[in-house]
């Protein structure tokens, strides 16, 4: 029997459902969830993040995964992963910090679900581009593709969106044994 830790990353765009989605899923599986480290720390900034802001957030993000993925059963659902820094740093600053573009081979997760932009935009102080789902949609195809990452994408609402996250992950399970 493998006990290894299965990592399932939640990630998407804006406004798709990603940390409802992980609290969803973390109970059903009865583990842990980690949070995306960069909505707390974008909370407490009193201007734009910075390039160094996307940096910590990167360590962040790498630093809250480490301390949860002892208290998981089996899997740890990620809300979000650094992968976002990338995808942030290339919208705003048109490229990657160097220590994120050397990370992404070296911390992959064993499954991703893509959340589809099919759910309502819902206005939020974090949240910047209403207007850039279908492009930032793209966007996380190409960035998993290039990571020949294993994932699919969920759409639907309500608990259609929540069965089909389960049954993907069950899916992944029965084929991973």
């Amino acid at each position: 029997m493998n006990d290894r830790i299965l990592k399932i990353a939640i990630v998407g765009p804006e406004s798709t459902g990603k940390s409802t989605m992980s609290a969803y899923l973390a109970e059903h599986y009865h583990t842990v969830w980690v949070p995306e480290y960069a909505r707390e720390y974008c909370d407490a900034l009193t201007a734009p993040p910075t390039w160094q802001d996307e940096i910590n957030m990167f360590h962040g993000q790498i630093a809250i995964e480490n301390e949860l993925l002892p208290q998981a059963n089996r899997l740890l659902i990620c809300d979000t992963t650094f992968i976002t820094v990338k995808i942030w740093s290339d919208q705003m600053f048109g490229q990657s910090p160097q220590e994120v573009l050397d990370e992404l081979s070296h911390h992959q997760y064993d499954f991703y679900l893509l959340l589809n932009i099919d759910l309502p935009w819902e206005d939020d102080p974090l949240r910047d581009f209403p207007h850039l789902r279908e492009h930032f949609m793209e966007v996380w195809h190409r960035e998993l593709q290039a990571l020949n990452a294993n994932y699919v994408v969920i759409s639907g609402l309500g608990a259609d969106r929540y069965e089909s996250a389960v049954n993907a992950i069950d899916n992944f399970l029965n084929s991973s044994r």
